[in-house]
């Protein structure tokens, strides 16, 4: 029996939806972009206008440049986010795949307390983190961050590769362990491979809040050995004067590593969207 077709006009309409969907997220990146490049008056004056000949500026580049501490804030945030996407990635899919592959009493049960930490956001933990973190001496570090950052991420990862995992053929993984695989190597070697679209979709999805958060470097890792590439642009802001072209600047900098990651993973978050919307 042939699928009935969609009429042009709905069509149409969820194209001008998205389009319009996608206008209104670029809208930010945009002006940040465009007005780094320009003078401060003009920023002020003409702030959604292209950089002219009369406006154009790299004031603000040059500032960032100068700015020591800079390629210091960015090689923070970088390692900081990719230690944290390992470690919810690999502790997040053993956990989905034990979850999803063997039945035992509570299964359910922490599958759901797992979940909570997608509804309860972990800044309502923040006296407690910082007692914690103080406690055992970790204050001022960059490992702090990644053991907050890390906590953040895995209830939402399990949660997605749990659901794929579950459509991973039994018979598959049952052939490798007639074959005499571990579970490990299962694990490994067959169920990975499968998911690698969700496993794309919840790298996405963890790195941009933990590239732009400021609470977390704000609270636990404030110290200039430590700071973070967002919490490093308010070097540029003052009390009463701040250099907007450094600022602008340094965050169109830092939209870089998230353009980058999606560029490399766009197919395979894609394929786990749209994976997730048919299941």
């Amino acid at each position: 029996m042939s699928q009935p077709r969609q009429s042009p006009a709905r069509t149409l309409a969820a194209h001008a939806v998205l389009i319009l969907w996608t206008l209104i997220a670029l809208f930010p990146v945009f002006v940040t972009v465009v007005n780094s490049f320009k003078s401060k008056r003009a920023i002020f004056t003409q702030p959604l206008a292209l950089p002219g000949p009369d406006s154009f500026d790299l004031v603000g580049y040059q500032t960032v440049a100068n700015q020591g501490d800079f390629v210091a804030y960015f090689q923070n945030s970088l390692v900081v986010t990719c230690l944290s996407l390992f470690f919810v990635l690999l502790f997040g899919a053993m956990a989905a795949f034990a979850l999803s592959e063997y039945r035992f009493r509570g299964n359910t049960l922490m599958g759901l307390y797992l979940a909570l930490g997608i509804m309860i956001p972990i800044r309502l933990g923040t006296v407690a983190i910082l007692q914690m973190m103080v406690a055992t001496g970790l204050v001022n570090t960059l490992t702090a961050l990644v053991l907050v950052y890390t906590a953040q991420g895995l209830p939402l990862a399990v949660f997605i590769l749990s659901e794929f995992m579950r459509n991973v053929s039994d018979d598959l993984k049952n052939a490798g362990r007639i074959d005499g695989l571990s579970e490990y190597r299962i694990f490994f070697r067959l169920v990975l491979p499968l998911v690698r679209p969700a496993m794309a979709t919840v790298a996405v999805f963890t790195m941009i809040p933990i590239w732009n958060d400021l609470w977390f470097p704000l609270i636990l890792a404030p110290s200039e050995s430590t700071k973070t590439i967002t919490l490093g642009s308010q070097v540029f802001l003052g009390q009463f004067v701040s250099n907007w072209n450094a600022v602008l600047a340094a965050l169109s900098l830092a939209i870089l590593p998230v353009l980058v990651l999606y560029l490399i993973f766009s197919r395979q978050l894609i394929r786990g969207i749209t994976a997730g919307a048919v299941k």
